[in-house]
């Protein structure tokens, strides 16, 4: 039997829109991204991520104005894997496109993903050709990559970023697992093969900060390499073994006469420096393995302009804050 299938001009796209934070931006994200998809049996679903700056209220008054906005508003900010997620869960498309409030992405690349979509795939990631984001950001992905792809083996779509178009039934599956590291990109190539990347065009931020760091970017990377490689673990059990044998050999010639005092504290400081990378690697492991205990869910909504879950909800009614 075929297979049936559709694609979003056809039957519906859901455009999830994170955000923290982003009050300058939310307005004239929304008018590119009606301009340029509008003709589309349209959702736009904004998750505010806990945001601060009044991006709720802009984000009310989008939603007033007109029904295809939707709206989840967390009770935190639980962070950008959570507020995409939470997007995806609740699409009620059958295609998720995926564009931050920062409008680094124009939103007319879409047309590109969905168009690339119609060969059969099931998600589709914008690869940005001429990059406007500052060097060390740059170099930091391109280190990330290397890694990941090359000395991990970590099935990655190359160069993928955050703008893309996935099936929303594939998209909230991936949700749904509830990975105690949870990383889209790299959860996406287990469950199929279906995926390809497509070179958009990327512009320099105009309002506001990027509340992307490389603290953030450091640590989503090492969760990845420890969470979906075993050649890290498997690294570090092999360096154990390695420097324990040598700090056994060290003994014997220190004993023995073999070697100077000034040469042995030399390889002594040197064997517990390798040490220390291999606890550091290890602890790291078990904070992974203890992220798969059981702990808070990955968000939590506080205000919804659509119907939620008990489970993803912190309280059951929830009044405004008064100002004081």
């Amino acid at each position: 039997m075929s297979e049936v299938t559709s694609y979003p001009d056809e039957t519906g796209l859901t455009v999830v829109i994170p955000c923290y934070n982003e009050v300058d931006n939310l307005k004239h994200s929304y008018d590119e991204i009606v301009s340029e998809l509008g003709e589309l049996d349209l959702e736009l679903l904004y998750v505010d991520d806990g945001s601060t700056d009044g991006s709720l209220d802009v984000i009310r008054e989008l939603a007033a104005a007109d029904r295809r906005v939707q709206y989840l508003s967390f009770t935190r900010n639980f962070g950008f894997e959570a507020a995409f997620s939470a997007g995806y869960r609740y699409a009620s498309k059958p295609w998720v496109l995926h564009v931050d409030a920062d409008q680094q992405f124009p939103a007319a690349e879409a047309h590109k993903l969905i168009a690339a979509a119609k060969a059969g795939y099931d998600a589709v990631f914008g690869v940005r050709t001429n990059r406007q984001d500052p060097l060390l950001r740059r170099w930091g992905t391109a280190a990330f990559h290397f890694i990941g792809r090359r000395l991990l083996r970590i099935e990655l779509p190359q160069g993928a970023t955050a703008f893309r178009l996935v099936r929303t039934e594939l998209a909230r599956r991936i949700v749904d697992l509830d990975l105690g590291t949870p990383y889209f990109l790299a959860t996406v190539p287990r469950l199929t093969n279906r995926y390809i990347t497509v070179p958009v065009a990327h512009r320099a931020r105009e309002r506001g900060e990027s509340k992307v760091d490389m603290s953030f970017l450091s640590s989503h990377a090492i969760e990845l390499f420890v969470g979906f490689s075993r050649r890290l673990s498997t690294a570090a059990s092999a360096t154990c073994l390695l420097v324990g044998g040598m700090a056994l050999l060290l003994a014997v010639a220190s004993a023995t006469g073999l070697v100077t005092e000034t040469a042995l504290a030399v390889a002594l400081l040197v064997l517990f420096a390798v040490a220390l990378v291999t606890l550091s690697l290890a602890v790291r492991s078990l904070v992974v393995v203890n992220a798969g205990q059981p702990r808070p869910r990955l968000f939590y909504v506080r205000e919804a302009s659509i119907a939620v879950n008990d489970t993803d909800r912190l309280l059951s009614t929830s009044p405004p804050l008064e100002t004081v």
